[in-house]
């Protein structure tokens, strides 16, 4: 079953879409019944989805009573459904098992993942949360995504997540619970921060990105457009269900102009997140919203 919804807003304030428009939120065919978030796309017309990870039988494969989530490809066709989704290709050396999210380099060369260390070979010694993730990077080479590598600004005791490009590759963004003191810290559950990568392949250390975007509540999924508008969901006071999209404007000096909620039927009165742009008026969210096919299904969202 499709489902469309219609609406027309007056108070999105970017020009991502403007001002008055009509928007449509369609409910994808590739949904089931089983969780479906955490999406990116390539330059190259293909969308990351994180779902469960199942066996040939197509049965879901678990770890103890958890299921394993893992990565899948599709292609975008010209209606927006994402068809020919397929198990994304990590060599068969690698022994990454649970991908939370994931995202490409600009140029593709490079994957970025948030995943948990759990029984792996480059588990750091010490005692930390086995729930913890953080964020890996590897390559593409003939046999699949290989070589992954800790981050260099990850430290087990807390969790980084959700990494994030800026169209120009000059900062990463992700959430993080990392605590301290000071405004450079986590003040709700998790904030979102950024790095700037550097030309030496090194990375500056993680800011926090202000109180115009973060809150003392839960922040998730950002996504840096390519005008530089930062979309993420949000749990905070507020908002029209138990997470909305939100989005702020980065500014030339890098601080964010005060985040807005996006317009109905962007958001609902249920869960949205994993909001991105795949044009100027094209994009997808992921929503628990009612009448929808299971867990977490994929929109596909178009001004008119």
């Amino acid at each position: 079953m499709k489902v469309v919804l219609i609406f027309i807003a007056f108070c999105f304030s970017y020009a991502v879409f403007s001002q008055e428009a009509t928007y449509t939120v369609t409910n994808l065919e590739m949904n089931d019944k089983n969780p479906h978030f955490g999406l990116a796309y390539s330059n190259d017309g293909k969308v990351l989805i994180t779902s469960f990870k199942t066996n040939k039988k197509g049965r879901i494969i678990t770890d103890g009573p958890d299921p394993v989530l893992g990565l899948y490809e599709g292609n975008v066709s010209a209606n927006g459904e994402i068809t020919n989704i397929e198990a994304f290709k990590i060599a068969d050396s690698e022994d990454i098992q649970h991908i939370v999210s994931a995202t490409y380099s600009p140029d593709g060369k490079k994957l970025y993942v948030s995943t948990k260390y759990g029984k792996r070979k480059n588990a750091p010694k010490g005692k930390f949360k086995d729930t913890n993730l953080h964020i890996e990077v590897a390559e593409l080479t003939i046999s699949g995504w290989s070589g992954f590598e800790v981050l260099s600004f990850c430290k087990p005791k807390f969790s980084y997540a959700h990494p994030t490009l800026s169209a120009d590759g000059k900062y990463m963004f992700f959430i993080s619970d990392m605590k301290g003191t000071g405004k450079q810290y986590t003040k709700g559950k998790s904030d979102i921060y950024r790095v700037e990568m550097l030309s030496d392949g090194t990375f500056s250390e993680p800011e926090n990105v202000g109180p115009n975007v973060n809150s003392y509540a839960l922040e998730m999924f950002p996504f840096m457009s390519k005008d530089n508008v930062l979309f993420f969901s949000s749990n905070k006071p507020g908002g029209l269900g138990s997470y909305d999209i939100y989005s702020a404007k980065m500014n030339p000096d890098g601080t964010f102009e005060k985040a807005e909620r996006l317009p109905k039927p962007i958001n609902s009165t249920e869960s949205d997140i994993s909001f991105m742009l795949t044009g100027t008026n094209t994009g997808y969210l992921t929503s628990k919203r009612k009448k929808g096919k299971g867990d977490d299904d994929i929109y596909y969202v178009e001004k008119q």
